[in-house]
Parts: C-alpha cells; structure tokens; sequence
C-alpha cells in the first residue's frame, strides 16, 4: 500500500486542531467542551507507574521535547499512570527523583535525568509527576490521571495483589484516599480533564457486588475534590467486561463527567486466535463480544473509551497485525474516544531488566521520534471526530474506511481512477436502501465490471455491478455481482487504486489475509475538501455531474 504524504499528515493535523474551551463534560455518548462541542480523545498513555515512580524517558529526552513530539504525532491527550502509593505512603512520597533512583541503582539513568531534566532531578517524585503535567498543559495537551496500580511495579496479571479490592495491596479506604488527594492535588489544573479510577480490575478476588459498592464511593470522592473532572471508570476481567452494567445502572450524585473505560488487545481475544481461525470469523466474533461487553454503552447514551489497545510496533506479531484492522474498523464506525499503549520506547527498570526494550511503543528507544511512522499515520484519520454536538460542517453522509491503510476512497483529480486518500479529502457518500453507492449530492454511483480493474463513477445505477452489499462475518467486505453473477469485492491496488478482486478469506481459511478487502462505511459530518464544483458541475435537469462526462 502507498503512504501517506508529509503534507497530508499536515493536513490532518490542521484539521484537528480546533481550540477546545475546558473543563470536559459529557452529552449522551460524548465528551463536549463547555461550549458543548465535540471533543474527541486521542491519547497516548505514558507511564510513570514504575519502580522508580517517575513518567518513562526523562532520562533520555527533556519533558518538553518529549510533550512536543506528542502533539506532532496527532495526540491530543496523555493517560498519565501513577500508583496509589505515590500520594498515600509517606516514605515513598518523600523520596527525591534522584533518591528513588538511587535505591534501585539506576546510576546511568540518573545521569540521563541530571542532563535532559535537571530541575526535577532532586524534587519529590509527586513534585516531578506535577511538573510532567505542568509540561503538557503548556504544550495544550490534555491529561487523564490514571491509578494504574497500588505498589509501583509492571501492570497486570491475575495473581499481583493489586487487582481488586480486598487484595494484598488494595485496600478500598486507602484507594478512596489517594483519589481523593490526587483529585484534589490538581484541582484548577485545567489541562488535567479526567480521572481514570483504576485500571483493569482483576483477578480471583473480583465480583460485580464489590464493584458496586467501592466504584460508587470512588465517583462521589474525585467529583467532590475535583468536580470539572471527568470520572472514567473501567469494568471486570481486564477492564474487558461492563456488561453488568446491563441489569444495574451506576446510581451517582452527580451527572454529566461519568464515562466508561474498555480496553481491547489482539492477545485480549487468545495469543493465537487471529493465527489459528479465519480472521473474518474471529473479527465478527470479538466484535459480538465487544459490543455485548462494553460497546452496547454507546447506544444506552454513554461515552466510552478504549483505555487501552495497541500492536507489536515492529510488525512482526502477525496475531496483532490482524487484530488492528478488525479494532480499527469498530472504532471508526463508533467514533471512540481512546487510549494507544504506550508512549515508552524503553523503560528505566521492568521485571528486573534495566532500559527494557517496549516493542509496543509509539516511541523509538531513545525517544528521539515515532518508532513506526506509518503506523502513526495509519491511526491518524481517527484522531479528528467524525460526527458529535457542534460538528455540522456537512450535512450526515458516509465516508468509506480503509483499516489496514486509515484512508478513505476518493480521487486526486479526474483523469485518476478512484484511489485511496486521506479522510479529511474524501467523498461524501450516501449508502441507499438499495444498496448503491452514491456520491452525495450528485447521481454518481460506485460500479464495477470487471474483477481486477479499477471501479468507477457511473450514472445508470440499478444493475447488480452498481449494488454493494457488506458480506463476510467481519461486515467489512464490500461485495457486488458482475452482470455474469460473480461476486466481487472491493479491494486496493499496490498503488492504492480501488479496484474488485474475487472476494477473500469469507469463511474457513486462516492462512490468508483478507484485510486489504475491509472496508468500513463510517458515519460523519464533517467537511471534505474534495467535492467541489470543478469536479461536479452542475447540469440542468442531471444536478451534479462528473467533469469528463460533460459534453
């Protein structure tokens, strides 16, 4: 597949870059500003829940240049870790940066801190978390605090004592605490717009009656701190599971900051899965258990964001590789608000290895720049909203998503076939009850004659090579019938021409990729650059019309 350009990455980010007006709220399924605009969520977490209880990469870059390399790879906001014992226990809240360091030996890294921070070198760890914020929000980048975990150490597995309440090393009182002082710590920071209470509770401990009875209390004391916060609570089985949620609604004091975490991994769904079973059926399998899980939220007027997801950043887990586009087709089509994991391109201290290489990271190791660019470039269409309060630029069409490439279907000038090109310079499309494909606000519609060719625009629109039905367990295959009765689907040349090809990987097959063929039609309101009326003018009689079949 082609890349995008420089110029379309600038161009995305223009696009984004509206002034959000705080505190967050919600309204219905989304986050708004107080002006009650849409405000989309693309963050990246950053830990600082470690060992050494201090954000990961100061000892390579300074904050600010780290903060600024945020902002250029799209992300508006920071899932910022902390462990509870950060702000509760007072011989860990009164060690130094470099004191912290020091018990754990980490002599090279606290050259690293002394040369690229040295003004928090010898300042609390609590201070030194502030300053990180403090760095952020000078750089217009949004932070949800994260309580990550109680003892600083790696997050998570099911036998940690820090999985739910009652274990080793999660007391509820001292929980409540810590939210409390944490929420009020940073009241009046204004780039600080959420809470996320605790992350991915687990574990044998964990039921749904215990949930009810702390998760309330941990709401009410964040909003009675903090109240212009947003309160982001997360569910069971590693923040997998809400769907008890179904039978008993969360009963608050308060209304309009409640949003609800998920968090969804390729590895989420079996180590092996996407590997041993057809990628169509898994990808409608775990899209299922999504929705009856967590993302049923959405359509009972709640926001929700996926805390968490994420791949193997060097491409070589071919189970996450296949994962992502089935996760990014469900988030484009909902419009989520999310999370990536992680920030880390190395970490100081991790299970005992020192400068532990992240190969989930958005960060090369040195924290120099992007680790993968292209995949940056990849999520980049979802970094902007397509539709939510405020957000009429265009009246409600579709756009036709591309997963493995995140373009969408449109053309650069009009003696090129259709191609795939960024989001924000896409056709408005209009997906009738017939199944055609319209350009909308014309009578052009996507056709095709002919398996491995490139489709086109064409005006006779009622054959069976102009009606494009979404098949596939995956709902992501995008299939007509050539006038002999063949089905075809839609796919994308190496050049990112659209073109039909035979359809793959339906059913059965696990050896085959079928990704290049996903296709997601995606509700949006939001203005294209592309439709003008130099490529569509107006015909008495016929409305708008292509250029070259005027005449």
């Amino acid at each position: 597949m082609g890349n995008f350009t420089t110029s379309s990455i600038l161009l995305l980010f223009l696009f984004s870059s509206v002034v959000t007006s705080l505190p967050l709220s919600t309204n219905s399924r989304w986050i708004v500003d107080d002006r009650g605009r849409r405000v989309k969520l693309a963050c990246v977490n950053w830990a600082s829940h470690m060992e050494p209880v201090l954000a990961e990469g100061l000892s390579k870059q300074p904050m600010d240049t780290i903060a600024k390399r945020i902002v250029s790879m799209g992300f508006n906001c920071v899932r910022f870790t902390w462990p509870l014992y950060l702000i509760t226990n007072d011989s860990l809240a009164s060690l130094t940066v470099r004191q912290s360091f020091q018990q754990l030996g980490l002599l090279e890294s606290i050259a690293g801190i002394q040369a690229n921070n040295p003004s928090i070198i010898d300042v609390s760890l609590i201070k030194a978390y502030q300053a990180v914020v403090s760095s952020l929000g000078k750089n217009n980048v949004m932070v949800i605090l994260d309580n990550h975990i109680s003892k600083p150490g790696w997050c998570c597995s099911n036998l940690d004592d820090n999985g739910f309440f009652g274990d080793k090393y999660f007391d509820p009182d001292l929980w409540i605490t810590g939210l409390t002082r944490m929420a009020t710590l940073f009241n009046g920071v204004t780039n600080v717009v959420g809470m996320s209470l605790r992350n991915e509770p687990r574990g044998p401990k964990q039921n749904i009656n215990d949930w009810y009875k702390y998760m309330p209390k941990g709401d009410e004391a964040v909003h009675s701190a903090n109240p212009n916060v947003l309160v982001i609570l997360s569910g069971l089985s590693f923040d997998r599971d809400l769907s008890f949620l179904k039978n008993q609604q969360l009963k608050l004091t308060f209304s309009g900051k409640l949003v609800f975490d998920a968090h969804w991994y390729g590895f989420s769904d079996g180590q092996t899965t996407w590997l041993k079973d057809n990628p169509n059926e898994v990808c409608g399998r775990v899209v299922t258990y999504m929705m009856n899980t967590s993302g049923y939220l959405v359509d009972q007027g709640y926001p929700l964001f996926i805390g968490e997801f994420g791949i193997d950043q060097s491409g070589a887990n071919v189970n996450g590789n296949r994962y992502i586009s089935c996760f990014l087709g469900v988030a484009a089509e909902l419009d989520l608000d999310w999370a990536l994991w992680t920030l880390a391109g190395s970490y100081y201290l991790r299970d005992g290895v020192v400068g532990l290489n992240e190969y989930y990271r958005a960060m090369d190791y040195n924290w120099c720049g992007a680790r993968n660019s292209s995949f940056i470039q990849r999520i980049s269409a979802l970094q902007s909203p397509f539709r939510g309060p405020g957000l009429s630029e265009a009246k409600p069409h579709k756009v036709i998503f591309h997963p493995l490439t995140g373009l969408c279907i449109t053309r650069k000038s009009l003696v090129r076939p259709l191609q795939l090109g960024p989001c924000t310079d896409t056709y408005p499309w209009s997906y009738s009850p017939q199944k055609t494909l319209v350009v909308k606000g014309t009578r052009f519609c996507l056709q095709t004659d002919a398996s491995g060719t490139s489709v086109k625009l064409g005006i006779f629109c009622t054959g069976s090579n102009s009606k494009w039905e979404t098949i596939s367990d995956s709902k992501m295959h995008l299939s007509a019938k050539l006038r002999d009765g063949k089905s075809i689907c839609l796919d994308v040349a190496s050049d990112n021409t659209i073109i039909t090809n035979g359809c793959k990987c339906i059913s059965k097959d696990n050896a085959c990729d079928p990704s290049s063929q996903w296709f997601k039609l995606v509700d949006s309101t939001r203005s294209s650059t592309r439709v003008e009326r130099s490529l569509f003018p107006y015909l008495p009689g016929k409305g708008l019309v292509p250029n070259h079949l005027v005449g």
